[in-house]
């Protein structure tokens, strides 16, 4: 029986909860640091063509297949490659979602802590020692588990309501205020004394400092920002309407995501080369560096309250598409209500996100493969499954996918997009395909670069 679903109610509303599906800790938090321990500038640059050329052409691709199709990433595969075994890249894509949202929430716990923190003015303080004062949130099982349990309570509460109501409502509130706060933050950055050092070491590029291992880190991190490879922009494209340009959609989207990467250089490099810190901090940055460079600075709480809450919108709503994509998979058939299965779904979550809140403590001394749970997580979906997934949507839409419907959802609506249409049938038939070869191979270790 076919049910009515659900569609975005305008253009602008997709762009917004697509950019927001996007834009998450990997621009925010991974995006700075990486920057910063492997050049700066050069891998900028990097990074963005890698984006274009790499992360544009698989967007473009789930957003195809999604909307061709209708339905939600399993039942797609179904209707465009029936009686087959292609709907495993959907269930393989679920499972993955499942398991990057169990410690991506715990993630997200620690932020929404913070953030909660920060407001009355309970992160800066005299004396404070910022690593034990992280240490006190990630050690401490009863704070994670309260902090995993709130951040997931929070979607559990937005993607029960839908896509009009629910996720799109939430992404046009807190995408514009993202970009609001970013802009704040970056105007203070820069008005920084020693500021235009950081700038200049953000922007100018110069590929002495950049290694073969830069390079593939830059196209991991390119890869990765586009929150493609689980066919969560499958599902979110099914609720698309035929009016918009798929190209046009997706470009707006990578615009989006490569402009918040600038404005995070740009909000962090200048204060960290004014404090004479190095670029090079790594993944403390956000809660033990960044702490004690704003309590030197006039207003120093109010500049973390926004930056923090900044990232607390971010990781929201990347973490709605992760939800998102599981709920509608139990959903679509239109037996199940989509509030209990929501619930049912977040509460999973919390119970699978356990294990990895408590890697830092309770079972801090527990390890897989010499890895914590959380960072074996991490490893399995950031390393292992992402890679699959993609190069499986890359082979099934230029191989198994027909062609006319191919063609037809690229070009439609597209105006001057469709003369573009040989170039991405090219990138995703060789380069792209290719480049997920290399950076699977690399980030396991049987390709090692120079």
């Amino acid at each position: 029986m076919k049910t009515n679903r659900e569609q975005w109610s305008s253009k602008i509303g997709f762009i917004l909860s697509t950019a927001g599906a996007a834009i998450g800790l990997g621009a925010i938090w991974k995006f700075p640091y990486v920057t910063g321990m492997n050049g700066g500038g050069a891998f900028f640059l990097i990074f963005v063509a890698f984006t274009i050329l790499i992360g544009l052409p698989l967007l473009i691709s789930e957003l195809i297949i999604g909307r061709g199709a209708g339905k939600e990433a399993v039942t797609a595969y179904k209707v465009l490659a029936p009686d087959s075994h292609w709907p495993w890249i959907g269930r393989l894509g679920i499972a993955g979602c499942f398991l990057l949202l169990s410690f991506y929430s715990v993630v997200g716990g620690w932020v929404l802590i913070y953030s909660a923190r920060s407001i009355p003015g309970m992160v800066i303080t005299d004396q404070a020692d910022y690593a034990e004062m992280f240490g006190s949130v990630t050690g401490s099982p009863l704070v994670t588990l309260l902090g995993l349990a709130l951040f997931l309570l929070i979607n559990i509460i937005v993607v029960s309501f839908g896509i009009k109501k629910g996720i799109e409502q939430a992404s046009k509130l807190l995408m514009p205020l993202l970009f609001i706060f970013f802009i704040i933050l970056v105007i203070r950055s820069l008005t920084l004394e020693g500021a235009m050092q950081g700038v200049r070491f953000f922007l100018r590029p110069d590929f002495s400092n950049i290694t073969g291992e830069g390079v593939l880190y830059a196209l991991g991190q390119s890869f990765f920002s586009l929150a493609v490879g689980f066919s969560c922009m499958v599902t979110y494209s099914s609720y698309l309407k035929k009016e918009v340009s798929i190209p046009s959609a997706a470009g707006s989207v990578v615009t989006m995501n490569i402009f918040v990467s600038l404005l995070a250089g740009l909000a962090i490099f200048p204060v960290v080369f004014s404090f004479g810190l190095e670029p090079t901090e790594g993944p403390g940055l956000l809660f033990i560096v960044l702490p004690s460079v704003f309590a030197q600075m006039p207003f120093g709480e109010l500049f973390l309250s926004l930056f923090l809450l900044l990232f607390l919108f971010a990781t929201l709503t990347s973490s709605f598409s992760l939800l998102e994509i599981i709920v509608s998979a139990f959903t679509e058939s239109g037996k199940r209500g989509r509030k209990p299965v929501t619930f049912i779904a977040g509460v999973v979550v919390f119970f699978a996100g356990i294990p990895a809140a408590l890697s830092s403590s309770t079972i801090s001394s527990f390890h897989l493969f010499g890895l914590t749970i959380f960072d074996a997580t991490d490893y399995l979906v950031s390393n292992i499954l992402l890679p699959i997934g993609s190069l499986l949507i890359a082979i099934f839409i230029i191989h198994r996918m027909e062609r006319s419907l191919v063609e037809q959802e690229f070009k439609l609506s597209s105006g001057m997009a469709s003369p573009w249409y040989p170039i991405w049938k090219n990138l995703m038939r060789y380069l792209v395909p290719i480049t997920i070869i290399v950076v699977f191979l690399s980030t396991i270790g049987i390709f090692q670069s120079a």
